[in-house]
């Protein structure tokens, strides 16, 4: 049975649709990454490599052993650690975490993040199974620990993992060293911020199976982020010290021939973000627009003791997000004022805030039709310049900001 932290967020959430569930023949994965208010998420792209043998590894506070070879990954992490909140790799593989408390102590010594594992299963794993084994080695070997934010009174917690690839779908959960996971068979499957592996059903409402069975076949990527937008429900979260970070919606088709497409905002806010599409293909490279500055041996993180200092992480479309950000929300609250009031919205500064969410949303069509393009087989991968896609809408969205 799992207890809360006193400081917790109180939402943070990963969602998957197996068929049939999902309205295509694909597994859909989403996620909301809910962190510290003011800390900034990047999107980073790690080729596949390969390994001296016997080589170390530097994740966010320990070393682990390198193994010899590693996948290409995408990640969404906070631009302060070595680990990720959400990624995916060249295999197709997905992999969201969240913070839980059990009844098992919580360390504060240092081992690894569960953001260390999620990368370190994506680097290691062909298949969401595979991965579930490869993060309980790793558990077993080095533990998990250690604070989860850049301040100075310590965060700690345990993780749980929804893991996800074309054919099926996992729920990890740990506490310390110990796990359990859990196959999801097909439908919809939800996690947050507390165990929910339990056992069959013995009590229902007798519509409850019938009325679920109605809902099936009717998840897409669109129904994903809508999802992962709704601020009412607490899931697209803004309170306190917290709020949704980053997001991320992946389609992974079944049939091998086409490509998963993964979208992911690189800024706060997915109901004022834009999913942008991101494709393993030729010409993958980082885009260096969602990419933080790095500050070395001078970075609060490595100086001991650690985070006694503060510096400015935000990359270049972080930066002109939030400038836009705050026309759109400013003009949200003047609107609804006005709309009370009955008088007519007619400010130029919050006309700009309207013209900068329809396009953000025309860019989001965009890439939403290319996906349907590639799944209905109207664009035949492989393509040239799949592998540039996701630079390509960063570009846009920065042209949208300027």
């Amino acid at each position: 049975m799992a207890s809360s932290s006193p400081d917790a967020p109180c939402s943070c959430d990963c969602f998957v649709a197996v068929p049939p569930a999902s309205a295509v023949p694909a597994v859909i994965f989403a996620k909301n990454s809910d962190r510290p208010r003011d800390e900034v998420q990047e999107v980073v792209f790690i080729p596949a490599g390969t390994h001296t043998p016997g080589s170390r590894l530097q994740c966010t506070y320990i070393e682990v052993e390198q193994v010899w070879k590693t996948h290409a990954v995408i990640l969404s992490r906070p631009s302060w650690l070595w680990g990720a909140e959400m990624g995916a790799n060249e295999h197709g593989v997905c992999i969201g975490n969240e913070a839980v408390w059990t009844k098992e102590p919580v360390g504060e010594g240092e081992a690894l993040l569960g953001m260390d594992l999620l990368r370190l299963a994506l680097e290691r794993s062909g298949t969401a199974k595979e991965a579930v084994h490869v993060i309980a080695g790793l558990l077993e070997r080095y533990g998990q620990g250690g604070s989860c934010r850049e301040e100075p009174v310590p965060f700690c917690y345990h993780n749980t993992f929804l893991l996800a690839d074309r054919t099926e779908a996992w729920v990890l959960e740990t506490a310390g060293r110990l796990w359990a996971a859990q196959q999801i068979q097909g439908g919809a499957r939800n996690i947050s911020n507390q165990l929910s592996i339990g056992t069959d059903i013995s009590a229902e409402h007798p519509e409850l199976r019938s009325h679920a069975k109605a809902q099936a076949g009717s998840i897409t990527a669109e129904v994903m982020m809508g999802i992962l937008r709704d601020k009412e429900s607490g899931i697209c979260m803004d309170s306190g010290g917290f709020r949704t970070t980053a997001s991320m919606v992946s389609v992974l088709p079944q049939d091998p021939t086409k490509p998963c497409v993964h979208f992911l905002t690189a800024t706060p806010d997915p109901s004022r973000s834009v999913f942008k599409p991101f494709i393993f293909g030729v010409g993958v490279s980082q885009a260096p627009q969602v990419l933080s500055p790095t500050f070395g041996a001078q970075d609060p993180v490595r100086i001991l003791p650690r985070f006694q200092s503060q510096v400015d992480r935000r990359h270049l479309l972080y930066r002109g997000h939030q400038a836009a950000l705050q026309l759109m929300e400013d003009e949200q609250v003047t609107l609804g004022a006005l709309l009370r009031a009955g008088r007519r919205l007619d400010c130029c500064g919050q006309e700009q805030g309207r013209q900068l969410w329809r396009k953000q949303q025309d860019l989001e069509r965009e890439g939403l039709e290319a996906l349907r393009r590639l799944l209905t087989g109207e664009q035949a991968p492989p393509l040239q310049g799949l592998g540039s896609l996701f630079q390509a809408f960063v570009e846009k969205e920065c042209q949208v900001y300027a």
